[in-house]
């Protein structure tokens, strides 16, 4: 599933719901979401886990920008979204990097 954006009428904002399903998460017992809009701060709250197993997290996004992000899995395993609009060189791992475009 895309990521979902719902874009605010009352300012230049939109709702993104991130979503990382459970077989992308594996037998994750949590998972957060980690990106620029938080500094890639890792100490964050975890995203919710539905019963299928998936994960989910709704933020606010400022819109007209972009936001390179990744899934932290048990605090150990980075994850890209399968889903991202697009993907961006990671120059510390060497890797790519998720991108939402809101």
């Amino acid at each position: 599933m895309p990521l979902k954006k719902i874009y605010l009428k009352s300012k230049p904002e939109c709702k993104v719901t991130f979503k990382i399903s459970a077989e992308q998460a594996g037998h994750a017992d949590q998972v957060k979401l980690i990106g620029e809009f938080n500094d890639w701060a890792t100490d964050v709250s975890p995203m919710r886990k539905l019963k299928s197993g998936d994960f989910t997290q709704t933020i606010n996004l400022a819109a007209n920008q972009q936001y390179a992000f990744r899934y932290l899995i048990n605090d150990t395993d980075w994850q890209n979204d399968w889903q991202a609009d697009e993907y961006v060189p990671n120059e510390l791992t060497f890797d790519e990097n998720s991108v939402v475009n809101v």
